[in-house]
Formats: C-alpha cells, structure tokens, sequence
C-alpha cells in the first residue's frame, strides 16, 4: 500500500489499547490526528466551539480517504451523521454498544472490528446491517513489556479494574471470605481507582471489608501505574466481571507469568480454555485451591501454558498489522 495514502485517526477515549497500532499506523500511511479546533471565549465559547467542531469533523473527513475512529463513540456518531465523504473503519471495544451504537448511521461505516466473537454476534443480532462489515481481531499486549517473570507460590490473589459494579469486586471479596482465604494466609490485592461515576462502590468495598474483619488480608492499590510491578506482587489474577469485550488485563497477567482464572462472562471462552472458567464462588475457590495444590513445577508449567496462549493469539503486533489488514482494503475499496 503506497504511503502516500491519507489516513486519519480519531480517538475520544482512551489510548491504552491504541499506541502501538497507531504507531504503525504513521510508518505506513500519511497519518493525521483529529484535534478538533476550540476557543476560549466567555459566553460564546459553547456555540463557537460546536460550529469549529462540525467544521474540524468535515475537513477531516474530506481530507484523508481512511478515517480510522479507535472506539466507535461521539466522534463515529457524528462522523456518519452527514453525507459520506471517505472510507471508514471503527474498532468496538464493549462500553459503545450500549452507549452509543444506536446512534451511529452504520451505512456509512465500511468495517467494523470487534474485539471479540461475542461481540461480533451480538452487535449483528441488533443491526443486521452490519453482517458483512464485521471482523473479528481481538486486543493485544506487548510482549516486550510484559515479560515472562514467573515467582514462588505466595498465596496473593488480585484483581486490576476500575472499581465499578461490572467488575464484581464486591463478589470477590465476598468469595474470599467464603474460602476462608483470609485464615490460610493468603492476601487480596485490589488494584485500581476510584470509577468518577461510582464513587459509593470504592466506599462500599472498603466498608464491606471492615464489616468482615478482613483488614490485613486486603490490600487496596488504587490506581496503578506500572502494571508490570503490580503484577509482580500476586501470584493468580482474578477477573470476575460480568461484561467485557475482551478485558485486557488478565492478557498481562499471563504474559508476565500470573496464573489466571476469569468468571465465564460472555467471551470469556475467547480468552481462556474451558478449565480456567468459573460460574459460582465456590467454583471459583475450588480452581485457586486445585493450583495451590500443584507442585512448583507443575505450577510452572501451567504458567508456561497461558504465555504460550498470549503469545500466539493477543501479540500486539500481529494484532496492530491485522487492523492495518483492515485499513487497507477499505483504502482499496474506496479508490
């Protein structure tokens, strides 16, 4: 693909799936960044803002003959609200599918990729207009950062997330309990901050803490910025949530050498085998007893097993060249 072709990128949330698939985007293609214009101007700010918005959208659209929009939101909503004017491709993560696709004109995107098969049915269940457009690519960690480091068994559990309900922590907690972990010498480790629209879940996960005298088997790390170090700290990662896309964070954990076992969410199959799936609490407790009861070597093993997994389906950089996979053949079908 020539590199003269214009590509442009918008992206209204996150970055932390997207730097490496952006990077590669600029060494292949003429990349440009949607920055929307904005003034600061008392009163009138809010009108001036929304007109140099809509014109920042359209020069943008008419500008480059890709427009690749990292999380299928706001900027995607507006993008296809007015006259097709270049190729589209959005990636779809999980939290747009019930925010905001509904609002999006689907017959102006070209591709749409999910980050999971679950995902992929579900969003054609509802719009079967987009039968044709969807493919499947899942998230991807880099592997040069998250190392192979396995550790000694130290009975420390943990669970990484924004504290929200979706995430289950209350659950967990209560399951840890349930286990009589707290009397066997293990330790819960919480990692991850405050979500801005649940602030009563954080309290009540403390208070619900206190309430079971579990103080000194539970730590809270708020909000991490070295995932690599955090991990470095528990010996089996926990994801016990009741949605995803395709959740990123046990990918790390098993990159770096951390057993990990995940409530069977929907998708949850796509990320690990059948054996490391729970459904109940008990379940649950049974899975991180049957591993505590391995050998260091058999441990080991295991550990090896689900980097290799990690390693042959969620590498950054298969997935990064698989969307630019993508890119390119709506650039062909375009020109």
């Amino acid at each position: 693909m020539d590199k003269k072709l214009k590509l442009g990128v918008a992206i209204n949330d996150t970055w932390a799936f997207f730097e490496e698939i952006y990077a590669l985007f600029i060494e292949t293609h003429q990349t440009t960044l949607f920055r929307p214009q904005q003034v600061q101007i008392p009163l009138l700010s809010g009108r001036i803002n929304n007109y140099l918005y809509k014109k920042s959208l359209n020069n943008f659209l008419e500008s480059n003959s890709v427009c690749f929009f990292e999380w299928a939101g706001e900027f995607l909503s507006n993008a296809t609200s007015q006259p097709k004017k270049s190729g589209i491709v959005t990636r779809l993560h999980r939290y747009e599918m019930y925010q905001w696709a509904d609002k999006i004109h689907w017959e102006n995107v070209d591709r749409v990729i999910l980050v999971s098969q679950a995902k992929k049915i579900e969003i054609e269940s509802r719009f079967p207009i987009l039968m044709d457009k969807t493919i499947v690519i899942p998230e991807g960690i880099n592997l040069n950062r998250f190392t192979f480091s396995p550790k000694p068994f130290r009975k420390q559990l943990g669970i990484l997330c924004h504290l929200s309900p979706r995430k289950r922590v209350y659950e967990l907690i209560i399951a840890f309990v349930e286990g009589n972990f707290h009397k066997m010498g293990y330790t819960l480790h919480i990692g991850g901050g405050t979500h801005p629209k649940f602030p009563d879940y954080a309290l009540a996960l403390k208070l619900l803490v206190s309430n079971l005298g579990i103080k000194d088997s539970v730590i809270f790390h708020d909000h991490i910025i070295d995932q690599t170090k955090w991990f470095d700290e528990i010996d089996i990662f926990i994801s016990n949530s009741y949605s995803e896309g395709l959740q990123v964070s046990p990918l790390e954990a098993m990159a770096r050498g951390r057993f990990c076992l995940s409530h069977n969410w929907d998708g949850a199959n796509e990320l690990l085998p059948t054996d490391y799936l729970f459904e109940l609490n008990t379940d649950l407790i049974e899975k991180i007893l049957t591993y505590a009861e391995l050998s260091e070597n058999n441990k080991l093993k295991t550990l090896q097993l689900q980097r290799q997994m990690v390693e042959e389906k969620f590498n950054i950089n298969y997935v990064a060249k698989s969307i630019l996979n993508v890119v390119n053949e709506v650039a062909e079908m375009v020109s």
